[in-house]
């Protein structure tokens, strides 16, 4: 039994030297190559990937593995020169990312490692969302729309219409945020229906906004500061009319009432009817004490154009005075 042993340690120590000796007589190994078999390196979910990994010099047979970063995801065997191929299926984001080969002899050896091929999943666009600030608008105003895809693998090209027709050039954004339009209202043609269409690199995959219109706001906009101008005049007159009440109405009837008082004890006019029009009596009565009286009586001759001059004739209390040409004539 202890022969046998022995006898089994030594072939197996022969069989190791020769497999060595046979190792080293063989051509090195060069660096594989590992290949994207179809397509690009853009990939989406659910998507099979074949990739190839192949050592232009070294003697078969040959171990292929294939690593994903540091961990080994396959490994194949090749009997010949021919390259090795890895089919695998993108389930999930974390089946993308880096990716390189290692080939080695089938007895344990340094091996060569290959460059990397670096996946990234695509994602296809959500339906944009076209909107604006102001759904109104006027003839010579400029208008800003902005058009964007809340999913989608960047970059995502954007693309503005108006009645189906193209209205902006593609608009390539690498960053997740909308495009922005600046459109200019220069006719009522420019009231029409707007679109925005996104795309990026993700296959047959083109996705349309909703549809905005602009309103024609110049009538509105032409009658509110006509109201505004009206009120603050309403507005000016009632505080105008507010101020002159204790300024002006309340003096104004009391002067009246004053006025009043003085005609009811002063002056009366009487005028008969035989008396001519541009005679006119005055009679202004006092009272005083009762043993005294006082009667004064204007009589004014109002002076007409190429006739004598103005005579005023003033009678108190006996004495008789005439006002005629300037001068004062008294009788007594």
């Amino acid at each position: 039994m202890f022969f046998l042993t022995v006898l089994l340690f030594s072939y197996t120590q022969v069989s190791q030297q020769i497999q060595k000796s046979t190792a080293e007589g063989r051509e090195k190994i060069s660096n594989p190559t590992l290949r994207h078999v179809q397509g690009t390196l853009e990939v989406v979910m659910n998507q099979n990937v074949s990739l190839s990994c192949h050592s232009d010099s070294g003697s078969p047979p040959v171990r292929y593995m294939l690593f994903k970063g540091n961990q080994k995801v396959a490994t194949l065997n090749r009997t010949d020169s021919t390259p090795v191929l890895f089919n695998l299926t993108i389930n999930s984001a974390s089946d993308v990312g880096e990716y390189k080969c290692k080939a080695e002899y089938t007895i344990p050896s340094n091996g060569k490692y290959s460059k990397s091929l670096n996946f990234t999943l695509i994602e296809p666009v959500s339906k944009p969302v076209l909107s604006s600030p102001s759904s109104q608008a006027k003839k010579g105003q400029n208008v800003t729309l902005s058009c964007l895809s809340e999913n989608g693998s960047l970059p995502i090209t954007y693309i503005l219409f108006r009645e189906r027709k193209r209205v902006s050039h593609p608009m390539k954004m690498q960053k997740k945020e909308a495009a922005m339009f600046f459109l200019f209202i220069n006719s009522f043609s420019d009231f029409g229906t707007y679109k925005c269409r996104a795309e990026n690199s993700f296959p047959n995959n083109t996705k349309y906004s909703n549809s905005f219109n602009f309103t024609l706001a110049e009538e509105r906009s032409s009658s509110q500061p006509l109201l505004i101008s009206l009120g603050l005049i309403l507005l000016l007159l009632t505080i105008g009319f507010a101020l002159a009440i204790p300024f002006f109405i309340i003096p104004s009837c009391k002067a009246k009432k004053n006025k009043s008082a003085r005609s009811s004890a002063g002056l009366i006019s009487t005028r008969n009817a035989e008396e001519t029009e541009n005679c006119v009596v005055y009679t202004e009565i006092e009272h005083v004490k009762p043993e005294e009286y006082a009667n004064i009586t204007i009589i004014r001759k109002e002076e007409e154009k190429g006739k004598n001059p103005e005579i005023i004739v003033v009678k108190h209390l006996g004495c008789t005075k005439i006002f005629w040409g300037g001068f004062c004539w008294g009788f007594f």
